[in-house]
């Protein structure tokens, strides 16, 4: 298994982080590299609900079905997907911090394809910094509203 984990200090209300985040709508108004939301679900919002997110990476058009098992709001949301060979569980958590909002990311990768052991290693650095870009957007909305 994998982990990754990116954290961000953010100068605004943690309920503005928490519904950038947690609100697959707004989150892909932020992320510029998500072309795309399909809901599979008549949910939009909250646990259960499923979608399928297509994103530009690196030049290439990906989709990844993604559903929220987990949701408290104003503290965390979980997200699972099951991708090339990997299961990916993401999770968002909210904590005030000296007068902002810590907004933290861990993202778990458990491959159990033979080349997905093989290449997720190699793939850890390009992931962080997807991942790194991504939270640099929230955290780039959020102190602009």
């Amino acid at each position: 298994m994998s982990r990754i984990t990116v954290k961000k200090q953010i100068n605004a209300p943690l309920d503005l982080v928490f519904r950038t985040v947690a609100d697959i709508r707004n989150f892909s108004e932020v992320i510029t590299d998500i072309t795309n939301i399909h809901f599979l679900t008549n949910k939009k919002y909250g646990l259960g609900t499923r979608f399928r997110e297509t994103r530009n990476m690196n030049g290439r058009m990906a989709e990844t079905e993604l559903e929220v098992t987990e949701l408290k709001d104003n503290e965390m949301i979980r997200l699972i997907s099951d991708a090339g060979g990997t299961r990916w569980d993401s999770v968002f958590k909210v904590k005030e911090a000296n007068g902002s909002t810590q907004l933290i990311l861990e993202m778990k990768a458990e491959p159990y394809k033979f080349l997905s052991k093989l290449t997720l290693p190699l793939m850890k650095g390009v992931i962080k910094k997807a991942l790194e870009s991504d939270m640099s957007a929230v955290k780039r909305y959020c102190e602009s509203q």
